[in-house]
């Protein structure tokens, strides 16, 4: 069974080579992903479908891990990403306009059996207190 660290190195690895069959295998099904302020989307159809439009929008899109750090449950991953707004998709309802972004984030997943059981931002809560 992979490990946290290797399942989010394989996921978003997969990310930065836009290789959408790899990033659904990565999934446990049902499992969701929370894009502040963008997207909550549900696994794997819906990031499936919004990585899609992403990707059809900004089609340099090379996402690039900077550091993981991880435990037997779960990773987080430091990662940073350029694109150019200039494919054939809309995204977000927006058309392309040739815009340059680079963009950096830092998630956090939950890892089940070898798969993502959730993605999305850090989290605090009672189970993060004084750490």
């Amino acid at each position: 069974m992979p490990s946290a660290a290797e399942t989010a190195d394989t996921y978003f690895g997969a990310v930065g080579r836009q290789d959408l069959a790899a990033m659904a295998a990565s999934w446990k099904p049902g499992a969701t992903s929370d894009i502040i302020g963008l997207a909550n989307l549900t696994a794997p159809d819906g990031v499936i479908a919004w990585f899609t439009e992403l990707f059809e929008a900004f089609p340099d899109f090379a996402l690039v891990v900077k550091k993981v750090i991880a435990d037997a449950g779960s990773a987080a991953v430091h990662w940073s990403a350029p694109a150019t707004f200039n494919g054939t998709g809309t995204f977000e309802g927006f058309k392309p306009n040739g815009a340059t972004l680079d963009i950096e984030g830092l998630d956090t997943t939950p890892v089940q059996d070898g798969l993502i059981t959730q993605l999305g931002a850090p989290q605090t809560g009672p189970e993060l207190a004084g750490q």
